[in-house]
């Protein structure tokens, strides 16, 4: 499995991520969607990643500079085809390295409050992210989770 930044307008990723987005349509209310479309995540402050199996498409994710310490995951996203192969515990670390490089000396995190998320909750906490409050622009909604983690 190889992670590295990528385009998020190549096809295959433009059709994972349409289907990160109706999932949360379909898990969420309209209001707290914070899911990052296509554009969004081609714009400067935001490192985009894919894990591929050679030219196959696995998952990917992005880290957003919030500020000059302060990090943001988005776009965690894995295949259904890859989905229990540690296709996310990858992203999520190859992001939280490239966040250390960069000096961030906190990375956040806003996913749902559904059971529909306990695997993302899970790993996250498995990775040492704890809860916290809004942080950013975001503000207090029952279904958002807000998580931290302190970077060392």
């Amino acid at each position: 499995m190889d992670v590295k930044p990528d385009d998020p307008r190549r096809d295959d990723v433009m059709a994972l991520l349409l289907e990160h987005l109706d999932d949360m349509r379909a898990t969420s209310p309209p209001d707290s969607i914070h899911a990052l479309d296509v554009d969004a995540l081609a714009e400067p402050g935001i490192t985009f990643v894919t894990a591929r199996d050679g030219d196959v498409l696995l998952g990917c994710g992005a880290l957003k500079e919030l500020s000059a310490d302060h990090g943001e995951v988005k776009s965690m996203r894995t295949t259904a085809a890859a989905r229990g192969r540690g296709v996310a515990a990858t992203v999520l670390s190859w992001l939280l390295a490239e966040a250390r490089t960069r000096g961030l000396s906190r990375v956040s995190l806003e996913t749902g409050t559904q059971d529909y998320f306990a695997a993302a909750h899970r790993l996250y906490l498995q990775h040492g992210f704890v809860d916290c409050g809004p942080f950013g622009d975001y503000t207090l909604d029952p279904h958002s989770r807000y998580m931290t983690i302190a970077l060392d």
